[in-house]
């Protein structure tokens, strides 16, 4: 079987460890999200490929709140799960013309992204009864959710932030528990204010728009909030400049010069060391191939990583010009002058002071009248996030809600190797959760939470017609964020209604196979390889010690087209959308979350609670009523998770090795994912060696 290879890689002579060498790819790539150089990795076996491509290394946000109320009844595409059944033939794809002009009408009528509830936070003081039996509650809370009145909870936001929920065992941030803290800080009678570290973030852009959502949504409140910055570049200040107030060290290292995008070819050293890239590419803006068979980047490549970078861009510059209350063009000229004075950054009033940590500490105590001889009462992220919503009279109503959230590569089953805290989406474990929600009566709608580049095509595809599945009996809305490309958003489009934030990364429905001749390497290094096969292709994915014969190569390119337009077929029909016209905006190109709404692979812009409230609408269930989520996916912490969460790492094992033998051990079959380079560049580590990460990501994807 073919594979989707998640992370960009080189293929190496490392791959004798497994599957002898069988360096034979089949790269489907379905999203193809630009960031950071594309490496389309070579698979031991031939895999076709779903994944995003090039990456950039930063970028930026654009935020769009649209409101608007429609006829819960107006815009619901109607799935039939017997389409794409792989038992039916092929002409029962085919829906009659009859089907096909309803299916425009129903286009035409779809709803605009204007038209879903917008979910917009909006702070409702508590009445006087409220607030007593708030009191009462909190009297009789467990001992750590008691906090002092007058505290401060202070957050530090630094590092890799997860969309799954984190287990107090767990170290890390957890972007749910975050945007809980925001709301229940809000409503929280003992909390004064906010005081927010923000640091070098590992984080794509989606989740950096959630978390400034609710920096603005708390600010309602009327409560304070304050921001503190000692190293900053574009993406922490995307954050920090929708602080109340602003401080930074006056050694901070700011560094607000700009985007860039990158990409990365690997030809030039497979010609050196004897390595001949095969590769057979279906779609114009699939990059993946010519990272391995280009020294450079092509016009294709460079026309789509140009335009998401000028997204990003323009919309960093819009969402700061307008927080700051400046000219567009003033940003931009700030930018090119290459600033680094931390005090030419307050003359500009970029930020409000100048200061260090301690003297923040006491300006608060000044604030909320603390005497300097005190200490200041704090309370942090941790410790906060074990205070109980229900404690501060948060509890949601009796209309339930699944929340299934789905962060990290696509598998198809869970490793031994792994640990129960690792990341990854694991089709079976969704499964389950999905037919959980299916067969239970008292859930009323359904949020499919994606963020992943993409994985093991099966695997993603066994997902969708669960989905599917589900969304025929009841809503089902998926709410996307940092990445949904490939099989990320193979998952997403078995969902009638798709909402992702205005630079979600998305599409790449494109695919890339391939196969490396080690011939010449092997010739190189003194290694030998003998097959005896019977079968006139047996050889096809095993013998990577010579090139295709003319006769496997017209097989492999003809597998590849066939795999290309199932995927695309599928899309088309999930999106209610012709074929021609879902040609038009796959072949392997990765759209922002916007440009993907406007070409209909999105439905609406907006983080979770629109996801929300959409759900709601499609449920019935009036927008001024309260809803309970019930979170699927909630951990359960584990003997080596409480270990890992007091000690270092267990048994002096390191995370990314226990990662690499679970991907060494089930990197079987086709693979829907986006380029783990690109996926890395999103999540801030485009400065790392790029040769180093290139063999890193190779791999990881073995």
């Amino acid at each position: 079987m073919s594979k989707l290879l998640h992370t960009p890689q080189i293929t190496s002579t490392v791959q004798a460890h497994r599957k002898s060498f069988s360096a034979t790819i089949l790269l489907l790539s379905k999203t193809r999200a630009p960031r950071l150089p594309l490496l389309s990795s070579l698979h031991a076996k031939s895999v076709p490929l779903l994944r995003t491509p090039p990456s950039l290394s930063r970028a930026n946000l654009s935020l769009t709140r649209p409101s608007g109320f429609v006829p819960p009844a107006a815009h619901r595409r109607s799935f039939s799960v017997r389409a794409f059944d792989d038992s039916a033939p092929a002409a029962e794809t085919q829906k009659p013309e009859q089907e096909q002009e309803t299916q425009k009408e129903q286009e035409s009528r779809a709803k605009k992204d204007g038209d879903y509830p917008s979910g917009e936070f909006e702070f409702e003081e508590f009445g006087a009864w409220k607030k007593f039996g708030v009191k009462l509650k909190m009297l009789v809370a467990f001992p750590w959710e008691r906090v002092k009145k007058g505290s401060v909870l202070t957050m530090k936001l630094r590092g890799q932030i997860s969309d799954q929920l984190k287990s107090r065992f767990s170290s890390g941030l957890s972007l749910p528990q975050i945007c809980e803290n925001f709301i229940k800080a809000a409503y929280d009678p003992r909390i004064s204010g906010i005081y927010l570290h923000i640091d070098s973030l590992n984080c794509g852009w989606g989740k950096v728009e959630e978390i400034r959502r609710h920096i603005l949504n708390f600010k309602k409140s009327g409560k304070f909030i304050v921001g503190y910055v000692p190293t900053c570049r574009e993406k922490e200040y995307y954050l920090a400049c929708a602080c109340e107030e602003l401080y930074a060290p006056p050694s901070a290292y700011f560094s607000l010069y700009g985007l860039t995008v990158q990409a990365s070819f690997v030809r030039g050293l497979f010609d050196k060391v004897g390595i001949e890239p095969q590769v057979e590419r279906i779609g114009k803006y699939k990059s993946a191939g010519d990272q391995l068979m280009r020294k450079s980047m092509s016009e294709e490549n460079c026309e789509m990583l140009t335009t998401i970078l000028d997204n990003i861009y323009g919309s960093w510059i819009d969402e700061v010009s307008s927080t700051k209350g400046k000219k567009r063009e003033d940003i931009e000229n700030f930018i090119n002058e290459g600033v680094f004075h931390v005090e030419r950054l307050k003359k500009e009033g970029f930020i409000t002071d100048t200061r260090y940590d301690d003297e923040v500490i006491t300006m608060l105590k000044g604030k909320l009248g603390v005497q300097m001889d005190k200490n200041l009462p704090l309370v942090d992220y941790r410790r906060y996030s074990r205070v109980r919503k229900w404690t501060l009279g948060l509890s949601g109503g009796k209309d339930l809600i699944a929340v299934i959230r789905a962060s990290g590569a696509i598998s198809r089953v869970k490793s031994p190797t792994s640990l129960p805290s690792s990341s990854g989406v694991i089709a079976e474990q969704i499964i389950e959760k999905i037919r959980v929600v299916r067969e239970s009566k008292k859930f009323k709608a359904a949020i499919i939470r994606i963020d992943s580049p993409g994985g093991d095509a099966l695997a993603s595809d066994l997902m969708w017609r669960e989905i599917r599945l589900l969304a025929e009996s009841k809503p089902v809305i998926a709410s996307m964020v940092d990445v949904a490309a490939s099989g990320g958003y193979y998952m997403a489009m078995g969902t009638p209604t798709i909402v992702a934030e205005s630079l979600t990364l998305t599409g790449s429905i494109g695919v890339v196979s391939g196969k490396l001749n080690l011939g010449n390497l092997y010739e190189k290094i003194g290694f030998n390889k003998e097959i005896i096969s019977r079968g006139k292709y047996a050889e096809l994915l095993a013998a990577e010690q010579r090139p295709f014969r003319p006769d496997e190569a017209e097989l492999f390119a003809k597998m590849a087209d066939n795999a290309y337009k199932m995927f695309r077929d599928k899309a088309a029909f999930s999106r209610s959308m012709p074929v021609d016209k879902m040609e038009e905006v796959a072949q392997g190109r990765v759209w922002t979350g916007n440009d993907a709404a406007s070409r209909g692979l999105v439905d609406a812009i907006g983080g979770f609670s629109r996801a929300i409230a959409i759900a709601k609408e499609k449920a019935n269930i009036p927008q001024t009523n309260k809803v309970t989520l019930v979170e699927l996916s909630r951990p359960s912490p584990s003997l080596p998770e409480i270990l890992s969460g007091v000690g270092s790492s267990l048994v002096g094992v390191d995370t990314a090795m226990k990662e690499l033998l679970r991907e060494l051990t089930f990197a079987e079959g086709v693979q829907a994912r986006m380029d783990g380079i690109l996926y890395e560049g999103l999540e801030g580590a485009s400065f790392a060696n790029p040769i180093l990460t290139m063999i890193k990501d190779y791999l990881s994807s073995l």
